[in-house]
């Protein structure tokens, strides 16, 4: 048997570390594959939609600034905020007791005439039955014509002082309402039914009547928290696709977790133009039904108008949508490539597909690195 002499041998050694230190080298330094996050193309809804540019704000349907329609001392504030009340109900007074002093005094003064009415008008009736029966006995030949002209004159003369005595009720009715119009000037009463949001006066604090042109500091901020609706600028060149009636979502920056349904119901027909900002429209959004839980008016809050839906229907992430409308492809092997697509409805979260993808083709949804090239071997991450 031929043995390898030892020069032989040390040169296979060799080979095998080298071929080994090579391997590991390789194995140590290969590309790993690039984590990425991938999406699976699935049939779903997909909406076109416009959001506001700036943030809107949640309004009342009726917000009163009520102030007493003349000046004087507050005597009475029959509420305190955070109350609720029903229309018609007293909130508020100013000292009036010379006021109520003379209606009380008109009302009197009625009440005298209407006596006096009453009075006059049973004379005139009885002067007239009075004249009649005269007129009679004239004709009888029992008293002279003469007799029968003084009754006539005197039942005349009765009748127009039941006519003065009418008049006179009118005058004090109409004396009774201009006291309980001097009155109404000095009591705050609420208008609608609503909730106190503030009270700008004290008890024994004067209010001061504001010179002409100058609107009197409101004393009362009554909100109708019953009926509410968001007011949000569009941008001008979304308002000719936005329509009255169409639905919309609203979030608060006060609830992010919820999404409330709505409905235009009405939309600005000018352009507001405000420094250093884009030109934009406002709309108005009713609240489909107001939610249980109380919605405060003045929270921020943003429109999604849905202006067209599509449902079933290949659906991809619109942040996996590249420039020029491309995708990165994922294969079976986890290799990319770059497909072009033909897109169709779009919003934030999702954009239809009409050609280029199929079902369950998956495509990269996260494409910042700067490796990513045709061919470049991916990890997914798991969701």
């Amino acid at each position: 048997m031929m043995i390898p002499n030892k020069k032989f041998l040390r040169w296979i050694t060799i080979v095998l570390l080298i071929s080994l230190i090579a391997l590991f080298s390789w194995y140590f330094t290969r590309p790993q594959p690039v984590p990425v996050d991938v999406a699976t193309i699935e049939i779903g809804d997909v909406e076109a939609t416009v959001v506001n540019t700036r943030a809107g704000t949640v309004k009342s349907c009726q917000r009163s600034n009520l102030a007493p329609a003349s000046g004087g001392q507050i005597a009475k504030i029959w509420i305190k905020e955070g109350d609720r009340v029903q229309k018609g109900q007293t909130l508020l007074e100013l000292w009036n007791e010379d006021l109520r002093a003379q209606r009380e005094l008109a009302q009197r003064q009625l009440l005298t005439a209407q006596e006096r009415r009453r009075e006059t008008c049973i004379l005139a009736e009885n002067a007239r039955r009075e004249a009649i029966r005269t007129q009679q006995l004239v004709e009888k030949g029992f008293v002279s014509s003469q007799r029968a002209d003084d009754a006539n004159a005197n039942a005349r003369s009765r009748h127009a002082s039941c006519d003065a005595a009418i008049t006179d009720i009118q005058r004090a009715e109409a004396q009774v309402r201009v006291a309980q119009a001097g009155l109404d000037r000095t009591i705050i009463v609420a208008p609608f039914s609503g909730v106190v949001a503030h009270i700008s006066g004290e008890l024994g604090e004067f209010t001061t009547p504001s010179p002409p042109g100058i609107p009197t500091p409101p004393t009362i901020d009554l909100i109708d928290d019953a009926c509410l609706y968001v007011t949000a600028p569009m941008d001008e060149v979304d308002a000719p696709k936005i329509k009255v009636g169409q639905n919309a979502r609203i979030t608060l920056d006060a609830m992010p977790d919820r999404i409330f349904p709505g409905k235009i119901r009405r939309i600005a027909p000018y352009v507001t133009e405000i420094e250093k900002q884009a030109r934009t429209v406002d709309i108005e959004v009713d609240f489909s039904t107001i939610p249980a839980d109380a919605l405060l008016v003045g929270y921020s809050a943003d429109v999604e108008v849905i202006l067209e839906r599509k449902e079933n229907v290949l659906r991809i992430p619109t942040q996996a949508v590249r420039q020029n409308k491309m995708v990165w492809m994922v294969d079976d092997k986890n290799r990319l490539s770059e497909q072009s697509i033909e897109t169709g409805l779009s919003n934030w979260s999702f954009t239809e597909i009409r050609t280029g993808l199929g079902k369950s083709d998956r495509v990269l949804i996260s494409f910042d690195q700067d490796i990513l090239k045709p061919g470049t071997v991916v990890q997914p991450k798991a969701n």
